[in-house]
């Protein structure tokens, strides 16, 4: 199943405004901790494990994520800005796939 990352960003403020951004990723986060029903295997480990957010390639906001986190992991943090331009996120998983979003906002 991919990823269907979704973001929350304000498409206008002013400058020096402090927003709030949103993020939702759909993933399962298997732990890594549970059996299979049918063969009682261990089902393998596949967590969204680092999220990151950058505005125009500006570091903002980044964590690494455990297995005690929900699936379907929500993300909430603020960011001040002073300029028009591009927030980038990426959601990394265990087996390395990056899944990444983009939204653009306008200061004025």
């Amino acid at each position: 199943m991919a990823a269907k990352p979704r973001v929350k960003v304000p498409k206008k403020a002013s400058a020096g405004d402090i927003i709030t951004i949103k993020t939702l990723i759909s993933h399962k986060m298997e732990s890594g901790q549970r059996k299979d029903k049918k063969t009682g295997n261990v089902i393998p480990r596949k967590i969204i494990n680092k999220f990151s957010c950058e505005f125009n390639g500006n570091a903002v906001f980044s964590c690494d994520l455990d297995p005690a986190v929900s699936a379907n992991p929500y993300l909430e943090f603020s960011a001040r800005v002073n300029e028009s331009g591009t927030f980038r996120f990426s959601w990394t998983d265990d087996d390395g796939t990056v899944t990444e979003a983009e939204k653009n906002i306008v200061v004025s």
